[in-house]
């Protein structure tokens, strides 16, 4: 089958520009034989990285038609079908063109040359978090640590993953924000979290739950865990970080730590949030933050002038259901740690 590449190519701090390749394919080829089959018979400039070809090393990270995947596993035929899924509700008639595959370089780094990112800020970011077990404060052993097999299951999914970058790249939390360490980051503090081995979770989670560089940073989009190729769920471990914080912590640490617990208080009491009182007891702590009192008052004005500020809060219907769900979710999660 003929399928047309649309290329990004770009030379460092260069405009990019799109460049187009024919190729005669089989739809199980991965996009990754194509790109090499395109350097080898027609442009030898081309620039992209590869290693193993076997979804191990994570090395051909890019972007595939809008969203990061590795090279080597997806293959031009469930590519295409994805398209044509998408394309399908389209108003417009594709059925005389031929399938196109756009490829980009990743998202949230530097362009070096074509596909190839600089990945500097991905490992700083990795390394922000010391992602090694540490055993400083512990006595030398005479034997290795040992785990059980409960405990080393724990650590198997976000273990997976291979560093490809998928998660980094669609982050739109690290898009905003340069102090986010980023999803891929996260996932692997989190098996640090876990493990048994180390003894430094304390340290650790303090580290995490500070201001929007760590766990509070994260949008929750979901966007990493859609594009993992190792199926690591990197906002779920996210999750996982933020509720052992949670556990340690009163809502007067600090303001992340305060919008989650009265969030759930909210819904606990009316079903859904009172905005009213959501506001002043998060961001005015409550009255005793004057400052954050005081920076409400611009917003409050603008939304009673527009006719916008609840006056009054109505439960929702089935208020009491919630309560108790929210309540039984609460109970498992205690009886499990």
């Amino acid at each position: 089958m003929q399928v047309l590449f649309k290329v990004v190519r770009q030379e460092l701090d260069g405009t990019p520009r799109i460049q187009t390749y024919e190729l005669e394919v089989d739809p199980g080829n991965t996009v990754l034989d194509c790109l090499n089959r395109i350097k080898w018979e027609q442009d030898g400039t081309l620039a992209f990285r590869k290693n193993c070809r076997n979804t191990i090393c994570g090395s051909c990270g890019m972007r595939i038609n809008g969203r990061s995947a590795l090279a080597c596993k997806e293959s031009i035929g469930s590519e295409i079908a994805r398209l044509q899924q998408i394309q399908a509700s389209a108003t417009s008639n594709h059925e005389s063109e031929l399938p196109t595959i756009t490829v980009a370089p990743m998202g949230n780094m530097p362009v070096i040359k074509d596909l190839v990112v600089d990945m500097q800020s991905f490992w700083d970011n990795l390394e922000a978090v010391e992602p090694y077990v540490s055993t400083k404060a512990r006595q030398v052993p005479e034997r290795e640590f040992l785990q059980t097999p409960e405990e080393r299951d724990r650590l198997n999914q976000n273990g997976n993953c291979i560093l490809c970058g998928a998660c980094y790249s669609e982050c739109n939390a690290r898009e905003v924000n340069a102090d986010f360490v980023g999803p891929h980051a996260l996932a692997k503090a989190a098996r640090m979290v876990a493990d048994s081995r180390d003894d430094q979770t304390e340290a650790r989670l303090e580290n995490y739950n500070q201001g929007t560089h760590g766990v509070w940073g994260c949008t929750r989009c979901y966007y990493c865990n859609a594009v993992c190729p190792m199926d690591v769920a990197p906002m779920d471990q996210i999750g996982k970080i933020k509720q052992e914080i949670l556990d340690r912590k009163d809502e007067r640490s600090s303001r992340s730590v305060r919008h989650r617990k009265v969030l759930i208080d909210l819904v606990k009491q009316g079903g859904w949030i009172d905005e009213r009182q959501f506001g002043l007891k998060v961001v005015g702590d409550s009255f005793r933050d004057l400052r954050g009192l005081a920076s409400l008052g611009p917003l409050g004005l603008r939304m009673l002038v527009r006719g916008k500020f609840p006056l009054e809060f109505e439960p929702s219907e089935g208020a009491a259901e919630v309560r108790s769900l929210i309540e039984s979710v609460q109970n498992l999660e205690s009886q499990s740690n």
